[in-house]
C-alpha cells in the first residue's frame, strides 16, 4: 500500500503492486478517523 500525502487536505491510497489500478482518497479528517481506529496486531 502506498499513501501519499503531498495532496493539499486529502490522502490517496493505492496498491503499490497495481499502481495503475483504482485509488481511493480520504479527507484528512477521515483517514485520521481511519488511523485512529486501527489496532495493533497481536
Amino acid at each position: 500500500m502506498e499513501v501519499a500525502t503531498n495532496l493539499p487536505g486529502m490522502v490517496a491510497v493505492r496498491d503499490s503492486k497495481d499502481p495503475e489500478g483504482p485509488k481511493l482518497v480520504f479527507s484528512l479528517s477521515e483517514w485520521a478517523a481511519f488511523v485512529t481506529s486501527l489496532k495493533p496486531a497481536q
